[in-house]
């Protein structure tokens, strides 16, 4: 299936989780004709991921006339390393006022872990998003339920019904993905949620995603979970 009818990637998309959010949002842009990639929290620079970075408090004039797709969107600099996000609100009044194929969204941080639960001002989602992707690394499986790999490690314990420093199996990670605690937290009533298991490097890592998947599907409502290789832009499997 292609990327962008797998993971519903067309009007307002938001990623959530961790280990991969970033990647699918640029992935998911060059896919488009006209995509913008914005943020809602924090966002490292990533000029380098899209045709011009437009840094302004109007964003939705920076994209009326732009020729430059896809286009990046930030209100302002945060530090050296780091875009600051949008409100909510002005990214709702940008997908609204807009004709853009797709606005992808950065809507929670991970500090660069594979995995997480959110926090309790997380995510940061738009009301009016079509698309949320929580998303989860293939690679975490097997690892422990420590820092060194997962972001606020004792929320994911308290979802997955683990303690902090236990090994993370197929199971815990679809717990969080299908908990209202978890992946699928604060998706707005009408919106789409397709969770996304990434790094599927290998059939090893594919075949415990594609474990991870099943399970979701026997806890939460949702059309369909897709495994990834988000560097590669590639669907590699998906689990409906």
């Amino acid at each position: 299936m292609d990327l962008v009818d797998a993971l519903d990637a067309r009007g307002l998309v938001c990623t959530v989780g961790a280990g991969g959010k970033k990647t699918t949002c640029y992935t998911l842009a060059a896919r488009h004709d006209r995509a913008v990639v914005t943020a809602t929290v924090r966002i490292p620079v990533f000029d380098d991921r899209v045709a011009r970075v437009a840094v302004t408090d109007d964003p939705v004039r920076a994209v009326d006339g732009n020729a430059d797709w896809p286009l990046g969107l930030v209100p302002e600099r945060h530090d050296e390393v780091r875009y600051a996000g949008y409100e909510t609100g002005a990214v709702d009044r940008l997908a609204a006022a807009t004709d853009c194929d797709a606005v992808l969204v950065k809507a929670d941080g991970a500090r660069n872990r594979l995995f997480k639960a959110p926090g309790d001002h997380e995510p940061q989602i738009p009301a009016a998003t079509d698309t949320v992707l929580p998303i989860a690394s293939a690679r975490v499986v097997g690892e422990p339920l420590t820092e060194e790999f997962v972001h606020r490690p004792e929320r994911v314990a308290a979802i997955a019904g683990l303690d902090v420093g236990d090994e993370l199996r197929p199971e815990h990670v679809a717990r969080v993905l299908a908990s209202t605690d978890g992946g699928l937290k604060r998706v707005p009533d009408g919106a789409t949620a397709i969770p996304v298991v990434n790094m599927c490097d290998d059939e090893v890592l594919t075949e415990r995603a594609r474990v991870v998947a099943e399970r979701v599907h026997e806890l939460a409502d949702v059309p369909r979970v897709a495994l990834s290789r988000m560097d590669l832009g590639q669907v590699v499997d998906v689990v409906e």
